[in-house]
Order: structure tokens, then sequence, then C-alpha cells
């Protein structure tokens, strides 16, 4: 039973791309990927579940849920075959999307994504760790911690996905982040090298290079669905 209808932003015609956005985060954060790529496509940037002006609901706010509310959304619009952009948690739901329901994806961008938490630098995960056990104790007396400790939890808990799962993901895929990014350099190679179809991508700049360095980052997505 669908709970929520999720919220998105649409311009552009032709072959869709969906991008999912990262933690905390809402679809007008990729308003440079909306107009630079609607001149070719589709674009749809979509709300995940309790984000932005999506509802959160009363299913589970864990990342296998989002790859659910996306495939109710996809077929709520109808779209059977779509390029895929998922940037940070987003890139986490997309690749989680993609081992599921490949049959809906013409091709994948991960960008700085993560298979396991311990994919992200320790010195980046250990205060997001600490930030989740202090809202878990304020959650117990303060109810307007529950939505902070589910948000941070995500990236806690969250994804668990193996290797060997990995090597069965066929869907083209181009696996993006930055050289200075929180996802370790040596875990985004692995993930690179886990995918029979992926293809690697570093970039000058660190975790936000999809915001921050937008161009290079539009160029290198664009040449990769183009291919």
């Amino acid at each position: 039973m669908i709970d929520i209808k999720l919220h998105y932003i649409e311009k552009g015609e032709g072959k869709p791309l969906v991008l999912l956005h990262g933690n905390g985060e809402e679809s007008g954060c990729f308003i440079n990927q909306i107009n630079y790529f609607s001149r070719d496509y589709r674009v749809i940037a979509v709300d995940t579940r309790g984000h932005g002006r999506s509802p959160r609901g009363s299913k589970p706010f864990t990342l296998g849920q989002f790859v659910e509310d996306l495939k109710n959304f996809l077929d709520d619009l109808g779209l059977t075959r779509i390029n895929l952009l998922g940037f940070s948690d987003g890139g986490n739901v997309a690749m989680l999307f993609a081992l599921k329901y490949p049959e809906y994806l013409e091709k994948l961008v991960l960008n700085g994504a993560n298979s396991c938490p311990w994919g992200v630098r320790a010195r980046y995960q250990i205060p997001v760790v600490l930030s989740y056990c202090i809202e878990a104790i304020r959650s117990l007396v303060d109810k307007k911690a529950v939505s902070k400790k589910e948000l941070v939890g995500l990236m806690v808990k969250e994804p668990r996905i193996k290797r060997k799962e990995l090597f069965k993901l066929k869907v083209p895929t181009l696996v993006i982040a930055g050289d200075r990014d929180m996802v370790g350099h040596r875990h985004t190679v692995k993930l690179a090298k886990s995918l029979p179809g992926g293809r690697l991508s570093i970039l000058k700049g660190d975790h936000f290079i999809v915001y921050k360095e937008w161009e290079a980052f539009n160029r290198e997505v664009g040449k990769f669905l183009q291919s």
C-alpha cells in the first residue's frame, strides 16, 4: 500500500534522467544539473520520503523503503526505462534500486556513494556516529529529536551491500567522486571494479563536486550518458 506521493521537479523532454539527492537535502539542490541536462533529457529531481516537500509517511525510514518509493513513483509516471543519477545517500538508494530493479535502468551514475558505512573515511564517519548516539538519547525525552535520529541513522546503519551482489549488476555505471571525497578513494575504486559495467571518474574536489564543480561534473556525466 502506497502511503505517500513524492514531490518532484521536472524539466525538459527526451529520455528520462532521474536525480536522487543526498541525506538531509532536497531536489532543488540539483538546479545546475536540471538546467544543463534538460536540454537533452526529461530531467526529474525527486524529494525522498521525509525530505524537502515529500511527507515522512508511516512506513520505515530506510534506504530499502526509499527504493520501493522510487519504484512506485516511476510506475505512477509510467516510466519503465530511465537513466538514474544518485548523489551520496541518493547514490546508495540508486545502487540498491539497480540491484533490485535493473530492468528499469538504461544507465546508472553513482556520485559519492558507498556500499557500506565504513566506506566513509573515519574522520567523517566518527562524528556522524557520535551525533546519532546523541540524538538517540535525546529522542527518549524529546520527540523533535526522532526525525534527526532517523536521518543520521541512515548514514550509520546503511547500506550493507556485499561485493558479490555488485558483481551481478550489469547496468552500465559511472562511479564518480572527488579526489578529496569523504568516501575513501580505495572504497570508490573497489566499488567501480566490482561492477561488471562500471566506469570510474575522479574529479578534483571534495564530496560535493556535484555542486561546487558542477561544470566538470556535468560534462563527465554527459559524456557517459551519450556514450
